[in-house]
């Protein structure tokens, strides 16, 4: 549904075949708009008060106090998100032309053939595509789990 949209969108801006076609698409979803919504609405109403008291206007507000009381929200985006575009297989296929630019998803298609398949280097592939999500994980665990203890959910 969203693919030849996002594929024209592309070829309109002149991002075909370049890194900003691979990136962009993915910064904004319906998802990650909802979930920090949420994450807002959590915030006292109290604290906007507050602030609007002390002289704050909106966007003052937004960048000194909601963005950095919601970081472990941000953080869980930021993991989802980066998962997403690595593990993507079909979009860079679609919207690049050369090996230089594509993923290590796609190149790893080259392994695999209607006569055989190389399963030693396939899985040697899979592991090293899977090092960079196993790291981003470890980095962004603390707000993961401060995301989950501050959701609200009761035990």
């Amino acid at each position: 549904m969203t693919l030849i949209p996002n594929y024209i969108a592309m070829q309109r801006l002149g991002w075909y075949n370049t890194y900003l076609a691979l990136i962009v698409p993915f910064g904004a979803s319906v998802f990650n708009v909802f979930l920090l919504r949420q994450a807002f609405l959590q915030l006292p109403q109290e604290l906007y008060d507050a602030a609007v008291l002390e002289g704050c206007g909106h966007l003052r507000y937004l960048w000194r106090f909601a963005v950095p009381l919601s970081r472990p929200t941000l953080a869980i985006i930021a993991l989802l998100t980066g998962i997403r575009a690595w593990n993507d297989f079909q979009w860079p296929l679609i919207i690049t032309d050369t090996a230089d630019l594509r993923p290590i998803q796609v190149g790893l298609t080259i392994f695999r053939s209607d006569v055989s398949t190389n399963f030693q280097l396939l899985m040697a592939g899979s592991v090293m595509a899977l090092a960079p999500i196993v790291v981003l994980f470890l980095l962004t665990q603390r707000q993961l789990v401060q995301g989950i203890a501050r959701s609200g959910l009761r035990g």
